[in-house]
């Protein structure tokens, strides 16, 4: 359920960005918030006792950076991609929500951020 909530949430953020014709769109986005979500799942409830979960979750935070990262690119005196690296950024922390269970913080973001993307 977590995993399928995650995925539903980033492809809702991935479809208004491919709507606005921009570089990632509902796979991509869909993708990210799935793959946050499932290792959050496995951080949670297959670490080793006594093993940290939050190193994980950090890491997640970590790659999707560089994730994004490849999605700036500099055209001249213009910069493209920043909000593209934003929203898959949010998006795994949104899939990261719902991986915790955190249903509602996942679908207030969700909101949150496609409000912020117009």
């Amino acid at each position: 359920m977590r995993l399928v909530i995650a995925a539903l949430l980033g492809a809702l953020v991935g479809w208004e960005r491919e709507r606005a014709q921009r570089p990632a769109g509902l796979r991509t986005y869909m993708l990210v918030a799935f793959g946050s979500a499932l290792f959050t799942v496995l951080s949670v409830t297959a670490c080793s006792p006594g093993a940290d979960p939050g190193r994980l979750a950090a890491n997640i935070a970590v790659g999707i950076g560089f994730l994004g990262a490849g999605t700036i690119f500099r055209e001249g005196e213009v910069v493209r991609g920043l909000t593209t690296a934003a929203g898959l950024w949010a998006v795994a922390a949104i899939g990261m929500a719902a991986g915790v269970g955190f249903y509602l913080l996942a679908l207030i973001s969700t909101a949150i951020v496609l409000k912020g993307t117009h």
